[in-house]
């Protein structure tokens, strides 16, 4: 059984925030530290077992006695607050990253991961005495380490996952073919950790890994009863493989949130030993709903706390404040972590700097904050905090641009940062001007803030007239049944094709470089993708509209030349410019330029610009 002070657990999250021998680093202290104040228990990032078995080059490593000293120290760090420490420890199998030089990939057959790496080697009885060896050496190091529970990863593709499935596993000895043979390794490790530790064990299972011949629930009901029999603490369920549904395994919000506690429910209906939900818990209904339908059971938050490290101490009244919420978007935790920066957010500017603290000025001014959207209330806030007096001058409505970030299909979660925004804007009684900003109504103030975001850049093209911008998302001016031809491919063009088609649209997409859905964040580009593979659907990259003349369309591309007739709509997306109503220079002020303003970037570049710049103030 679980003993902690509250049903509350962080999930499991890689943060890159280690250097390449996997030693524990003061970020990864600071980070926990700022989310252990009010949670039951953390189970940091998945801790590598071998050097060549590492998923993040700047991966947590538990392979060498040599860690024992920074692990302590993350341990201790937990335990301040009054939180437990769980050690993840995983196997990846054939998800091994493949650029890391020295990784070895092995796994139960030779089945490479659909979704590319290298070709794994099957297990022979050495290779799994050796895995045996290296999961109990490592539940010795965090016993040692001030740890207080293990989880060991027997879902998500990993390489017990990927011995349990029997689409991966075709192995013909005693660890293949039968239910009863493909979970014998896994079991053999269990029972050997359990022989060489006395703390408590949970067992991460994908519930169903939502492939055709994956995992399923029944099996794994099955599993989880046995894992019972055999004394674990608790069975914590997810779903989804990394190797296969990567938008299941980090719940990505194209998935439909409560699945997985579904899955859990089954689980709970065959065991009476803890369970623990997970997925998308990120609003304080979900919380509620999972407990009104899973009394005793533990709940497993991850994201939601990245996104805001006071999540449960909100929940349960300890901090006052708005929630600052996770859009389930996976653009800068783990785009961040793909691209070597690190774990991010999209919506929290600290993570990664929680050291970081907001100082008051010593010279307080009177600003102006022209624009309301993301990058305005972000320096409006910080400022105001600072202790600076502020006022926001915004034309229209606070959201700006990202008003319309959430209209493309499976993105509503997205209007959630707007809401937050404009209610924390609400609560530090920022005062909004409902007017446009001029050189008379600015006089009066010290200094000034430009945050006027940023305009579509319109392309050249002889007869355009006639055309949408991404405001076609919106309600009153999406249509239906029509013929429209999408002139750019890039992020926005690719979303406003997307919801085209969900409306019964035939769209044409024209892209002049040579791929559609550049900068996308990487599951919403495939998911993306995969959608407008249909046939209604025509997509021409390498390719330029030269000419627009009634319902024809007239482009070009390598080699070709082709008119499109009878088009109904068009719409432009040709990227986006920077707007600056006050370049010439004519406030006689000391100005800041944010956001789009200053350089057109995503949500979470213009939100890191406010809210630093506003710091230099």
């Amino acid at each position: 059984m679980l003993d902690l002070r509250n049903e509350f657990i962080m999930a499991t999250v890689k943060t890159g925030y280690g250097n390449k021998e996997g030693f524990i680093t003061p970020k990864h202290l600071n980070f926990y530290k700022a989310r252990s104040k009010h949670i039951g228990a953390i189970i940091p990032e998945p801790l590598y077992l071998d050097k060549g078995l590492r998923e993040l080059p700047t991966q947590i490593g538990i392979d060498t006695d040599d860690k024992l000293i920074g692990l302590k120290e993350l341990t201790d760090v937990i335990h301040q607050n009054g939180a437990k420490a769980i050690a993840h420890l995983n196997h990846p199998g054939r998800m091994v990253n493949p650029k890391i030089p020295g990784n070895y990939c092995v796994s139960s057959s030779d089945k490479v991961c659909e979704n590319g790496g290298a070709i794994p080697t099957a297990l022979d009885n050495y290779g799994m005495e050796k895995i045996k060896n290296l999961f109990t050496e490592a539940a010795i190091r965090a016993e040692k380490s001030g740890f207080d529970y293990i989880e060991i990863q027997f879902g998500h593709g990993y390489l017990f996952g990927q011995f349990i499935s029997k689409d991966v596993n075709d192995r013909k000895d005693q660890y293949g073919g039968s239910f009863e043979n493909r979970i014998k390794f896994p079991l053999e490790v269990l029972d050997a950790v359990k022989q060489v530790t006395n703390l408590g064990i949970i067992a991460r299972i994908s519930g169903d890994e939502m492939t055709p011949k994956g995992i399923k629930i029944d099996e794994m009901q099955k599993f989880s009863k046995i894992l019972a029999k055999k004394g674990i603490s608790a069975i914590h369920v997810s779903a989804g493989t990394a190797c296969s549904t990567p938008p299941w395994f980090f719940q990505h919000m194209f998935v439909p949130k409560g699945k997985t506690w579904q899955l859990a429910d089954k689980i709970r209906e065959v065991v009476t030993i803890p369970v623990i939900y997970v997925g998308q818990i990120n609003e304080f209904k979900d919380i509620d709903k999972i407990k009104l339908q899973s009394k005793n059971s533990f709940i497993a938050v991850g994201r939601p706390l990245v996104a805001d490290p006071d999540f449960v101490g909100k929940y349960l009244g300890k901090v006052k404040g708005n929630l600052r919420p996770c859009l389930a978007c996976s653009e800068g935790c783990l785009g961040g972590v793909k691209s070597g920066k690190g774990l991010g957010c999209t919506v929290n500017p600290l993570v990664g700097k929680e050291y970081y603290v907001l100082e008051k000025t010593q010279n307080p001014k009177n600003i102006a904050v022209i624009g309301g959207g993301l990058a305005g209330m972000t320096a409006a806030l910080t400022l105001q905090q600072r202790g600076h007096k502020v006022k926001i001058f915004e034309k229209k409505k606070l959201g700006g641009q990202f008003n319309l970030a959430h209209l493309p299909p499976h993105k509503h979660s997205l209007i959630k940062l707007v809401q937050y925004l404009t209610k924390e804007i609400a609560d530090h009684a920022i005062e909004i001007i409902y007017k446009e900003a001029t050189t008379d109504n600015l006089a009066k103030y010290d200094e000034i803030v430009i945050a006027t975001g940023s305009v579509p850049q319109i392309a050249p093209i002889e007869g355009l007239k006639e055309y949408f911008w991404a405001e076609v998302l919106e309600e009153h001016n999406i249509p239906n049944n029509t013929k429209s031809l999408v002139i750019g491919g890039g992020l926005i063009g690719t979303e406003i094709a997307s919801m085209l088609l969900s409306k019964g649209n035939k769209v044409i997409l024209v892209e002049m470089m040579n791929e559609v859905a550049r900068g996308m964040e990487m599951i919403e580009r495939k998911l993306t993708l995969k959608a407008l593979n249909n046939k209604d659907v025509n997509i021409f990259t390498n390719t330029r509209v030269k000419k627009i003349s009634g319902k024809k369309v007239y482009i070009e591309g390598d080699g070709f030349k082709k008119t499109l007739k009878d088009i109904d709509l068009i719409i432009l997306a040709t990227g986006m410019k920077s707007y600056n109503p006050f370049s010439n220079g004519i406030l006689n002020k000391r100005i800041y330029i944010v956001g789009d303003a200053n350089k057109v970037g995503k949500a979470q570049d213009v939100i890191e610009d406010a809210f630093q710049t506003a710091n230099t103030i």
